[in-house]
């Protein structure tokens, strides 16, 4: 369900906007989705864990919120995020 730190450094190396940047919201969008696809993974094998559902809810509105966020101060950079990682249309 955790993401591994050598594929979270992995993320940050990515979509960091400058060296050693790990907290732009681009980042933060893309730990939190890969946390997302996780946690959508293991609920298809155990249906019932309301507790773990509640955390991916709470992560979902936090990343809808960064991405609000981002549209709101640079729509093209919003834009080139979801289509990187293949969020929304």
């Amino acid at each position: 369900m955790s993401i591994t730190p050598e594929r979270k450094a992995e993320l940050i190396k990515e979509y960091a906007t400058t060296e050693g940047d790990s907290g732009s919201p681009e980042v933060q969008v893309a730990i939190l989705t890969e946390r997302i696809n996780n946690l959508t993974e293991h609920f298809k094998g155990h249906k019932k864990d309301n507790h773990s559902r509640r955390g991916l809810l709470k992560m979902v509105a936090t990343r809808r919120s960064l991405l609000d966020y981002t549209k709101r101060k640079d729509e093209e950079r919003y834009k080139k995020l979801i289509t990187s990682l293949g969020i929304r249309r």
